[in-house]
């Protein structure tokens, strides 16, 4: 797929930073806004309700939640839980479903005494008790859509840059024993949660780190910073440090940098771990150099794969819950997803957006996750500095039975022995 103007899921009233999908509810959570300039543009976090019809995806917006002077960067979601960076610190907000408040009031008031009033007020006849029953429709459809509740419950201090403090990356641990962040002084720091005990605060990178993730044991943690470094390292101690290009001589030492980092299941490989990396180049050339795509073992960090990726500078990555594809956003504005085992490109769309794609995130392999990607082997969100969020889909691939292949196969042999048989009298 080439050029193509995508339709918009959602359009947001200031550039979008951020993007991820409640694996629960399904509601679409993301976020942005102008930060502290006076410039009149809002900062908030938006909910999203995201709808299948037909064969085509829909959003509303549920519930907008006001960050006052300052713009969320980057977010994770542990359970009911935001961890949202903005400027130096990252905020910690609990969002949950409140109950219509329609459905409250019946159950606060007997339905005898409400038709009681009803009967009374219409006793008195004319268009005011009209009135009062419309009236009295929309407050009750009102009152019946979905309700959130945000409220900050925590903020820790992420970065201690004394120039422009900026938390760059978040990641809850897979149990949800730790929040871990990043930012523009290099360092990890790792708190306890839900106590928010700090447990490790180290210097990981020289220079600003562009992300992290951690292993599904917590065994292993991967940084990637603007030093042209790819760590792992196991607590605050570094256990290796990674080169892609190794066997590349062509590649000269430190012509690109890493960019992105994420660690991705096996489908069918319960055991099996995989590390998907992005390189960048480091400077700009008139002829603008590849950047790559690379896949190591997950848990010896040897590698595997890797293939260039295009000659758009990569801005971000995501990996599909069950690690079976990768979506990548340029700086352009283009959205691909790749197959991860080859490291393919199965699905391209150039400058979808106008502009650098911020994030990026798959619908979640959970029973809400499925019903919403429809007859879809993939569907994933892209947000943008143009305040745009849209959908990409990867329709699924007709395939055959097994038992049908094998039966179609074994006729095949047999007509090809009776066709010998009919040629060659006496074949068999």
């Amino acid at each position: 797929m080439g050029k193509r103007r995508m339709p918009d899921l959602y359009r947001a009233p200031f550039p979008l930073y951020t993007i991820k999908v409640d694996p629960k509810t399904g509601w679409v959570i993301t976020a942005g806004g102008g930060g502290g300039s006076k410039t009149g543009i809002k900062n908030a976090v938006h909910f999203l309700g995201l709808e299948l019809v037909g064969d085509q995806h829909c959003a509303t917006l549920v519930h907008s939640h006001d960050t006052d002077t300052r713009a969320t960067m980057n977010l994770a979601i542990g359970g009911d839980v935001i961890a949202a960076g903005q400027d130096g610190r990252c905020s910690l907000m609990r969002f949950r479903q409140r109950q219509p408040r329609g459905k409250a009031a019946a159950k606060d008031s007997g339905g005898g005494s409400e038709q009681g009033a009803a009967r009374r007020r219409a006793g008195k006849g004319g268009k005011g008790s009209e009135g009062a029953a419309a009236r009295g429709n929309v407050s009750e459809m009102n009152d019946n859509t979905t309700q959130i509740s945000v409220d900050t419950f925590g903020e820790v201090q992420s970065d201690l840059n004394p120039q422009d403090p900026l938390q760059k990356c978040v990641r809850f641990s897979p149990d949800l024993s730790l929040l871990l962040t990043g930012g523009t002084d290099g360092h990890i720091r790792v708190w306890e949660y839900p106590s928010l005990k700090e447990k490790l605060d180290f210097k990981a990178h020289e220079g600003e780190i562009e992300d992290l993730d951690i292993s599904p044991n917590n065994k292993h943690l991967v940084t990637v910073g603007r030093d042209f470094a790819c760590s792992i390292w196991s607590g605050n101690q570094l256990a290796m440090s990674l080169c892609w290009h190794e066997k590349m001589p062509q590649i000269a030492a430190k012509s690109y940098r890493y960019m992105s980092c994420r660690f991705g299941k096996v489908e069918d490989q319960k055991d099996t771990l995989r590390l998907y990396t992005v390189q960048i180049p480091h400077k700009r050339d008139r002829k603008p150099p590849q950047c790559y795509l690379s896949k190591w073992d997950g848990q010896n960090f040897l590698p595997m794969l890797t293939n260039p990726c295009g000659t758009e500078v990569i801005s971000t990555l995501a990996v599909s819950d069950s690690g079976t594809f990768l979506g990548l956003g340029t700086v352009t504005g283009s959205v691909a997803i790749y197959v991860a085992f080859s490291l393919q490109k199965l699905y391209y769309v150039q400058e979808s957006h106008g502009i650098v794609v911020t994030d990026l995130a798959f619908l979640p392999d959970t029973p809400k996750g499925q019903s919403l990607k429809g007859n879809n082997e993939a569907a994933m969100l892209s947000v943008a500095v143009d305040s745009r969020c849209q959908m990409h889909t990867v329709r699924n691939r007709r395939s055959f039975p097994i038992w049908l292949v094998l039966f179609f196969c074994g006729l095949m042999v047999v007509g090809a022995v009776l066709l010998l048989q009919h040629l060659f009298p006496g074949f068999i």
